[in-house]
């Protein structure tokens, strides 16, 4: 298994629950990659674990595609014959068939993906759990997904699910600390200025610091992901935005870019979006926000030293700054090979780049 580090308190407050002699429904929110199915992962370790996905949005995807997806890892993890459902309140009786007395993390991962496409999905989930697994106090529901204003909407804020949820945990990225230990751990032995570089690109996102190779240098690993035309990280922007936001991504693209040239107030967007007044642009920026890529600061005056009333939007994700400010001015060039024998060293405002990208990564770790 990959390693694991951090997320000691998570874990702590999932056995604790686990312990009530109950069964608990538990909601996990996050960015995309920041480990949490792995910490489901991690808690079913010494217990009945039975993990389900939902289906990327890709365009054609539809409710009987994630239907018989989920009918497919259902016959698989019990070992059944192929079979097929048209309503989820079969799905979930399979499951039930399988429940023991032992203790069982049921993890739905991607649960938005899982349930989008169909209006019953939720309701047939709350009947599920209010008639059967609250029979089963062994059992721990686990409900986590990338599109937390998805799962806030539908689950967090939902009537049918008021008074249900048991915990409610929020993934942030790992501290400074614990990425070293993450990087130990997979062998990696540079010098703490390499460590910095690395970090100073992925920030502390689990999935992005498991793609470090051991035995390349920070440049090389750095050259791999970012500048190789088939790097993960050259193409992982496009994939956030498409599974995340799916027809609104462009929207979301060009908040991104425009926080990318520095912190701006809610008008001054609005301004250089020329986007109606229509106060979508407030939701669209709490969803970025939610989904942890940017932060929101009051503004205050260095004359008083007191906070004012305008609230200001800043990018406060690593891999995303570096993808706006270095990774896509260069996409032709990076598609060319261009960088395949150029020392990163040598490109034009490399040594500044990585500065602000450490300054935002001391941010991120204050405490």
């Amino acid at each position: 298994m990959r390693p694991f580090v951090g997320r000691t308190t998570e874990l702590q407050r999932l056995e604790d629950l686990s312990k009530s002699g109950r069964a608990c429904l538990v909601v996990i929110k996050g960015r995309r990659r920041i480990g949490k199915s792995r910490l489901a992962e991690e808690f079913g370790k010494r217990k009945t674990y039975l993990p389900f996905s939902g289906l990327a949005p890709v365009k054609g995807v539809t409710a009987q595609d994630q239907r018989d997806a989920f009918a497919l890892q259902v016959s698989i993890l019990f070992n059944l014959p192929p079979f097929t459902f048209t309503d989820w309140s079969d799905g979930f009786a399979h499951i039930t068939k399988h429940l023991t007395e032992k203790p069982t993390v049921l993890l739905f991962d991607e649960i938005s993906w899982m349930g989008s496409k169909d209006p019953t999905f939720v309701s047939k989930l709350k009947v599920w759990w209010d008639l059967v697994l609250q029979n089963h106090p062994a059992v721990v529901l686990i409900l986590c997904g990338s599109i937390s204003t998805w799962i806030d909407k539908n689950i967090i804020n939902s009537t049918a699910f008021f008074g249900r949820v048991s915990l409610y945990l929020e993934l942030l990225e790992l501290s400074i600390p614990h990425c070293k230990e993450l990087l130990h751990l997979q062998g990696f032995k540079g010098s703490d200025l390499d460590f910095f570089k690395i970090l100073s690109v992925t920030g502390g996102v689990p999935w992005y610091l498991e793609q470090i190779q051991a035995h390349q240098s920070a440049d090389e690993n750095i050259r791999r992901l970012c500048f190789e035309r088939d790097g993960l990280l050259v193409h992982e922007f496009d994939r956030i935005f498409n599974d995340l936001f799916s027809a609104r991504g462009d929207i979301y693209k060009k908040i991104i870019q425009l926080l990318g040239e520095g912190m701006k107030d809610r008008a001054a967007l609005q301004k250089a979006m020329a986007y109606p007044s229509s106060g979508m642009l407030s939701q669209h920026l709490k969803s970025l926000e939610i989904c942890g890529f940017v932060s929101r600061h009051p503004d205050w005056s260095l004359k008083t030293g007191k906070t004012g009333k305008l609230t200001l939007y800043r990018l406060s994700d690593n891999y995303l700054r570096f993808y706006i400010h270095y990774i896509e001015p260069n996409l032709a060039k990076i598609e060319q090979g261009a960088f395949v024998e150029v020392p990163l060293s040598s490109l034009p405002g490399w040594e500044p780049m990585l500065g602000f990208q450490l300054e935002n990564l001391l941010l991120k770790n204050r405490p």
